[in-house]
């Protein structure tokens, strides 16, 4: 049973931010591959409701963004140059799952395309914030 809170615990974090879960893993005492599955796998179900079920969420943003009179920021320029390729590789670590599947929406993304390119992201930064967070530890650990 704890070792299911644990799990629990690493899958809602990463669906904040994934910034977050891996090191909570590692605190949790969790196996490495483990804490990059779990993460992985919050973070793609946080995409993924926020791109099927974003709709509304969709015309939201729009008006906030017609409001300000043009696309701003660092993702909006990945966007530009990159397309739904750069957001779903980028995001994932700039801005957060949500908030990166929640741009491409706004910005007028093909859901399945989205969601596609944001798993791949997910799953090459959790394996490479995973394997950075281990090789961390080794490094203090060994005298």
């Amino acid at each position: 049973m704890e070792m299911l809170w644990k799990w629990g615990s690493v899958v809602a974090t990463s669906m904040l931010e994934l910034w977050a879960a891996i090191p909570l893993g590692f605190a949790l005492q969790l196996p490495p591959v483990m804490i990059g599955i779990l993460s992985a796998i919050g973070a793609v179900a946080s995409a993924g409701i926020v791109i099927f079920l974003g709709g509304s969420l969709r015309s939201w943003l729009l008006k906030r963004i017609e409001k300000k009179g043009k696309k701003q920021g660092r993702m909006a320029r990945i966007w530009d140059k990159y397309g739904v390729i750069g957001l779903g590789l980028a995001s994932p670590l700039l801005t957060g799952a949500p908030l990166g599947a929640a741009l491409g929406i706004s910005l007028g993304a093909p859901t399945g395309k989205l969601m596609g390119w944001m798993a791949i992201g997910i799953v090459i930064w959790s394996v490479i914030l995973t394997i950075a967070v281990a090789y961390g530890l080794l490094q203090f650990m060994t005298p």
